[in-house]
């Protein structure tokens, strides 16, 4: 590929997760830059990113969002409409991922194991809890584990949850509520339809919420996992 193409690096937006981005964006545009490619712009995307975007005339945007409106299908589509190639899933797988109740609806028919979910009015918690304890509470559209709270018999959110409590039911009007699975946490890319090596996530504290996602020394990243035929028991 020409090396003269114009990469436009799109990062940061005004999603919860808009500090991460810049930081993905950022590392994203050096290491183009550091393989020999010459013409890349950082755009920081604000409501103006469509008349930016005409301006800078790219040859492909890569797309370093976070959360929404990057994840969630609407650049996808706003990219459609221009004509302007980009990386990053399409607009339908988009649309359906960000989505934790349409991904359940879409991937379990296909024989993918997920807990079973409900999706519950925040209001609602107040007054008792939907299904018996432990169980997950998180937005149905956000990444990144923004607003995931685990809710068990000894937790310090009340029984049922006090309203003067911090947690996600305080953020989002609607949440899904989840059994708690106890397992390891793992996570494979996969690249050209083939499957890389699996690396196990270890929180130092607590689970693996947001701070242990993007905080230096808070997670132990083991690669690669030992064979996945030890036992996952803890």
């Amino acid at each position: 590929m020409n090396k003269d193409f114009r990469v436009v690096v799109l990062m940061g937006g005004w999603s919860s997760e808009r500090e991460v981005s810049l930081t993905s964006g950022r590392g994203v545009a050096n290491a183009i830059r550091e393989r020999g490619w010459s013409n890349v712009i950082e755009l920081d995307m604000d409501r103006d990113v469509a008349a930016k975007l005409k301006e800078l005339k790219p040859d492909v945007v890569f797309n370093a969002l976070h959360g929404t409106p990057g994840e969630d299908g609407t650049v996808q589509g706003m990219l459609d409409l221009m004509g302007i190639a980009y990386t990053h899933s399409g607009l339908e797988a988009s649309v359906i991922a960000i989505d934790k109740e349409l991904t359940k609806m879409v991937l379990v028919p296909h024989g993918v194991r997920m807990p079973a979910g409900t999706i519950v009015e925040s209001e609602s918690l107040y007054s008792g809890d939907p299904i018996a304890r432990p169980y997950v509470l998180k937005p149905v559209n956000e990444g990144s584990s923004v607003g995931v709270a685990i809710v068990t018999d000894e937790s310090n959110y009340g029984s049922p949850i006090g309203r003067d409590v911090e947690g996600p039911w305080r953020h989002f009007d609607t949440l899904l509520a989840e059994p708690f699975v106890k397992g390891h946490e793992l996570t494979v890319a996969v690249l050209n339809d083939e499957a890389l090596a699996v690396t196990e996530l270890k929180p130092k504290v607590g689970f693996y919420d947001y701070d242990s996602k993007y905080t230096d020394g808070l997670t132990e990243h083991v690669c690669p996992r030992r064979s996945p035929t030890t036992s996952l028991n803890r």
